[in-house]
């Protein structure tokens, strides 16, 4: 009898951008591939990677789209042949999807930034990129007052349950 595979268990870490959420307000996001050599992989699947500066931009010659700025550390265990940490990378989508971006990027104010690099269940590299538009001072200054309330409203929900 023929039982079902498991499905293995990923213990790879997410890199997350956790500035951008403050920083800028998220029109839009999706995921997408990412074309990386084997020690970046392995430097990525060691938590060696920071997407705190990086962006995305799309080619509008070839249609293609590719992040800047990404910074994958390079790999101590490999020999001679090492990646350059900040190299434009290539990203995998859709043509549809980058046409979309293309025309969501093209107003002012807008860009891609990535929110997230992980591992999907199969071991493929992703990027969570997102559409985005900064955020002025007084808007920040604004939603931290928004979670601040939201926090202390838990807190006496908490409160009143337990006694």
């Amino acid at each position: 009898m023929a039982g079902k595979k498991k499905k293995s268990e990923n213990n790879s870490p997410r890199i997350q951008n956790r500035k951008a959420r403050h920083d800028y307000h998220i029109h839009d996001s999706f995921e997408c591939g990412i074309v990386l050599y084997g020690t970046e992989v392995k430097s990525i699947r060691n938590g060696k990677a920071a997407i705190a500066d990086a962006y995305a931009k799309v080619d509008p010659e070839t249609n293609e789209l590719f992040i800047h700025n990404l910074d994958i550390a390079t790999y101590e265990n490999a020999s001679v042949n090492q990646h350059e940490p900040r190299r434009t990378r290539k990203l995998l989508a859709h043509k549809k999807q980058i046409r979309d971006l293309l025309t969501a990027t093209a107003s002012k104010g807008n860009t891609l930034i990535p929110l997230t690099l992980y591992f999907n269940d199969r071991g493929i590299a992703k990027i969570e990129l997102a559409v985005v538009s900064g955020k002025g001072h007084a808007d920040k200054r604004q939603s931290l007052k928004a979670k601040e309330a939201n926090r202390s409203i838990q807190q006496a929900m908490t409160r009143k349950r337990l006694g």
